[in-house]
């Protein structure tokens, strides 16, 4: 017998032993132990994946919302202007046109009072030139009555 017999006997009987103490078993055991952690690791990987593409979705659609919202806001704000700045065009125009109307009337009543105060003031020269002529033609109390009966025809026409 020599030494390779033994080691195959050595061999033989520590096999039996793992058999009996069922090492197999243990290892066998602890390694569908291990590949179902990393089934549940994988399933949880890949159950996290459809989660996260389902809220990048999501969010890629609520982007997308927040966009044509901010299209829409920027679209009306920029109507709204147009309307503002046609509304105030419309209004300044109007405005223009009121105070060149109100300046015309303004020119128009000046003139009409220029005319009216140089009438007057002709009328009173008049007054006084016809006053200084009767008086030197007509006797003082005849002259004074018919110079106050004209004052007074005078202004009842201006009136």
């Amino acid at each position: 017998m020599d030494a390779t017999f033994w080691a195959l006997v050595a061999l033989i009987i520590f096999l039996a032993i793992l058999a009996y103490l069922k090492v197999p078993a243990m290892v066998n055991e602890a390694l569908d132990k291990r590949a179902e952690r990393i089934k549940n690791e994988l399933d949880e990987a890949r159950r996290l994946r459809e989660e996260a593409q389902q809220v990048l979705a999501e969010y890629q659609r609520k982007r997308k919302e927040a966009e044509q919202e901010a299209k829409d806001l920027v679209a009306a704000a920029k109507r709204e202007a147009k309307i503002i700045v046609s509304e105030a065009k419309a209004k300044t125009e109007d405005y223009v046109t009121r105070r060149t109307a109100l300046a015309e009337q303004k020119i128009a009543q000046a003139e009409q009072d220029a005319v009216n105060e140089v009438r007057a003031r002709a009328v009173d020269v008049a007054v006084a030139a016809a006053g200084e002529i009767l008086a030197s033609k007509v006797d003082g109390q005849v002259s004074k009555a018919l110079f106050d009966d004209s004052l007074k025809a005078v202004k009842a026409k201006l009136n």
